[in-house]
This record gives C-alpha cells, structure tokens and sequence, in this order.
C-alpha cells in the first residue's frame, strides 16, 4: 500500500474529512472518467474541443477538477468523443 493510501486511511477517521473525502469522489470519477475515455480515444485535449465544439481551455478546467461541467457540456463532450453519456443513480 502507498503511503498516500495508508495517510487517506488514516484521515478516514475524522469525520470531518471524510465527509469532505465522500463529497469530491463523484467529481473525482467524473474527472477520471472524461480523461481515460479521452485517451483511449487517442485525442488531444484540443482535437476534443475541435470535435465537440467545447473550448479546449474548458477541457483543461474539467479534467483538473477545477470547474464542474453542465450536463451540456459533458453530453458534448460524449459526442466528440462518439460515446454515449450515460448518468444513474446507484
């Protein structure tokens, strides 16, 4: 286990983190999401933004975690990337 694992392990135990740890992982996944399907797709941030019609600035925000997306936007980006977005609740 990585020493960021066994540190996030620890912090776990504060309520307050954790709460603040559950709260960002929706966006985390999301993040993660948008870049692997980016890659496996073999595009630039900028190839996406010229198929999607979302400035690539915009791309570089979202895929930071810095800016959170309309759904607009990520079914935009969905299409550049041929994909389909899909959203649920579990």
């Amino acid at each position: 286990m990585s020493d960021l694992k066994r540190y996030i392990e620890k912090q776990m135990d504060d309520p307050e983190f954790r709460a603040e740890y559950e709260a960002s992982e929706t966006e985390y996944q999301l993040t993660r999401s948008l870049i692997a399907a980016r890659m496996a797709s073999n595009m630039t941030q900028k190839q996406l933004a010229d198929k999607s019609g979302v400035r690539q600035s915009n791309i570089s925000r979202i895929e930071s975690g810095s800016c959170s997306p309309t759904v607009a936007t990520l079914q935009a980006l969905a299409e550049g990337l041929g994909k389909k977005l899909v959203i649920s609740f579990q």
